[in-house]
C-alpha cells in the first residue's frame, strides 16, 4: 500500500491549529496572500489540501512540522511496521534500477 493523505483528516487536524491560535479562514488567507476565502473554505470541506508551499508557510505559522499537520495512512516513524515498508520500497527501486540498466544495454 502506498502512503496517501487522508484530505478530511489534514483539513481537521489545520482547524485545531487555527483554533489554537486563535485564526480564522480569512487570517489565513491574508498571511498566505490568497486570492480569496474560499481557498481556506475548500481545504476544510476536504475538496482541496494546501499546497506543498502553503504547508510550509503554515508551519510556520504554527510552529510546527509539516509532518504534524498532514494525515495519512503511512505507519508512525521508527516503528516496526515502517521499517518494513522502507525496506519494501528498497527492494522495489533497486529492482527498477536493474531493469532499467538492464533496458539501456539492449538499446
Amino acid at each position: 500500500m502506498i502512503p496517501t493523505i487522508d484530505k478530511y483528516a489534514t483539513e481537521v487536524r489545520l482547524k485545531e491549529l487555527m483554533e489554537q491560535h486563535n485564526l480564522v479562514a480569512r487570517d489565513i488567507q491574508q498571511y498566505l496572500s490568497l486570492g480569496c476565502v474560499q481557498t481556506v473554505y475548500r481545504w476544510f470541506e476536504g475538496v482541496n489540501i494546501p499546497s506543498l508551499d502553503n504547508l510550509y508557510a503554515l508551519s510556520g505559522l504554527f510552529g510546527v512540522s509539516m509532518d504534524d499537520m498532514v494525515v495519512g495512512t503511512r505507519p508512525p516513524l521508527n516503528t516496526k511496521a515502517n521499517a518494513l515498508f522502507k525496506e519494501r520500497m528498497l527492494f522495489y527501486c533497486k529492482a527498477l534500477s536493474q531493469t532499467k540498466v538492464q533496458r539501456q544495454s539492449i538499446a
